[in-house]
């Protein structure tokens, strides 16, 4: 198999701006960059780099509301890191009811096993994935409800796709570099709503380090 379909359901969570400051600004659509982390995860796997080459396709099944929370943000401002000065109270935006799905074609993947076969497996056959901790998108707060390997004929009447368009309006990363920013690695969007069978051809997004 090169191409699987897997649909996701997240209670809530922030897709924080790499921009953001003070303010936690969310993004309105987990970035590729996240959802393939997520993907990850699920399977076990910790470096990042194993799987680069595979595409992505996400669109989204519901239109998240939107909220805005005051939370306690954790940043080193002394080398004490017990000093409250370390913490700070600060907005965050939050996105409710968020369900998606996403499309994970094996692209370049030179892995093998490659990750959509992975992901395959994870599903057919739970206890071979040895992994930790809880599945979450984004932040470990983030916590999936549910994901579901969804059948080659899946069709939904009404998606919101997220789509490469080089005016888009949307800006999201699908490489991200934890070290600084200059390795990340950008692209915009628009979301179109599209009634097709499979993913738009520009609706791929190839996941490479460069």
């Amino acid at each position: 198999m090169t191409t699987i379909a897997l649909k996701v359901e997240v209670p809530i969570a922030c897709f924080r701006q790499s921009r953001a400051r003070e303010y936690v600004e969310t993004y309105s659509v987990p970035p590729p960059s996240t959802v393939y982390g997520m993907l990850l995860s699920l399977v076990g796997e910790e470096n990042r780099y194993t799987h680069c080459g595979v595409k992505l396709a996400i669109a989204l099944i519901t239109e998240p509301a939107k909220s805005t929370v005051i939370r306690t943000f954790h940043r080193l401002k002394t080398k004490n890191i017990h000093d409250p000065k370390n913490n700070k109270p600060d907005y965050q935006e939050l996105l409710t009811n968020i369900e998606f799905v996403v499309w994970v074609n094996a692209g370049v993947d030179k892995a093998k096993p490659n990750l959509v076969q992975r992901l395959e497996e994870a599903f057919t056959n739970p206890a071979s994935i040895n992994r930790f901790g809880g599945l979450c998108l984004g932040e470990s707060r983030d916590l999936v409800n549910d994901i579901t390997l969804l059948p080659k004929n899946y069709y939904a009447e009404s998606m919101r796709w997220l789509i490469k368009d080089e005016h888009g309006l949307l800006t999201l990363p699908y490489w991200i570099d934890h070290v600084g920013s200059r390795g990340t690695r950008w692209l915009r969007y628009e979301l179109q709503e599209c009634q097709v069978l499979q993913p738009p051809e520009l609706s791929w997004t190839s996941v490479q380090s460069n």
